[in-house]
């Protein structure tokens, strides 16, 4: 994995929901990654990291997973 590659992002330090699990908390990081495939060439993708509200650690998920909650 890439890892390196942080991005820029509005929502960032924003209250989100990924809707994939329901995890609501802030926007932490926007990160560029390459993913290993099935082919042995990896993808690059955008990942989110949300800090749960709830606590624990930062879960990651797809960048288009993530909606903003409304002001933070």
């Amino acid at each position: 994995m890439k890892g390196d590659g942080h991005e820029a992002h509005p929502l960032i330090g924003c209250l989100v929901r990924d809707i994939a699990s329901g995890t609501e908390g802030r926007l932490m990081a926007v990160v560029q990654e390459d993913l290993p495939t099935h082919t042995g060439t990896p993808r690059t993708t955008r990942r989110a990291y949300i800090r749960p509200t709830a606590g624990g650690r930062e879960i990651p998920t797809a960048l288009a997973n993530v909606e903003p909650l409304g002001a933070s």
